[in-house]
């Protein structure tokens, strides 16, 4: 089925089926890459519960028959930057439909929702706790940017496509998830 069949709606607490089924996808969708995030439905549920706030914006991907089939999420950042800087977290699709649109979609619906609230810059951390680049599994100090200069993606990483949809690397965090376990930070302007 091609990513046309979907709706892009606000995902909203009183909707107990579609929190319910995005606290579900949001532990199959990890599942395989960082089970430790929501191992179980009351971490899911805590998590989908707080894109609930009021510095948040909560959006689910859903079929013609109301079920979730993807979900991202927006958290108005740092008061400081005057309500320009926003990050993406998490965005997650039902793994038996990747690859038909529908994270696209709900990038470039993110990307409205953000632009339409005056933000101006998204940035996304993308972990890498599987070896899947080169800057995962080795130790990258004290050269940290010439490492990630270099950055190859050996096993599928996201990060390229963050990329395709306008992103660019800006960092990358050592360490953050444990030994040779990176964060890669990834950013890019609100409407381009």
């Amino acid at each position: 089925m091609a990513a046309t069949a979907i709706r892009i709606i606000d995902l909203l607490p009183e909707d107990e089926k579609a929190v319910n089924q995005t606290a579900a996808l949001l532990i199959e969708g990890f599942r395989e890459h960082n089970p430790v995030s929501w191992p179980d439905m009351e971490k899911a549920l805590e998590e989908v519960r707080e894109s609930f706030q009021d510095d948040r914006i909560s959006r689910v991907a859903v079929d013609e028959e109301g079920n979730v089939l993807g979900w991202i999420g927006g958290i108005h950042l740092h008061p400081q930057y005057q309500g320009r800087l926003w990050e993406l977290h998490p965005v997650v699709v039902q793994p038996s439909r990747q690859r038909q649109g529908i994270g696209r979609a709900l990038v470039k619906d993110l990307d409205e929702q953000i632009f339409q609230r005056g933000g101006a810059v998204i940035y996304l951390g993308t972990d890498d706790e599987d070896n899947m680049t080169t800057v995962a599994g080795i130790d990258l100090y004290p050269d940290v940017l010439e490492h990630l200069l270099n950055i190859k993606n050996i096993k599928g990483h996201p990060y390229e496509f963050y990329q395709k949809m306008g992103y660019t690397i800006v960092g990358v965090m050592p360490d953050a998830n444990g030994p040779g376990q990176p964060d890669i930070y990834m950013a890019k302007r609100v409407g381009r």
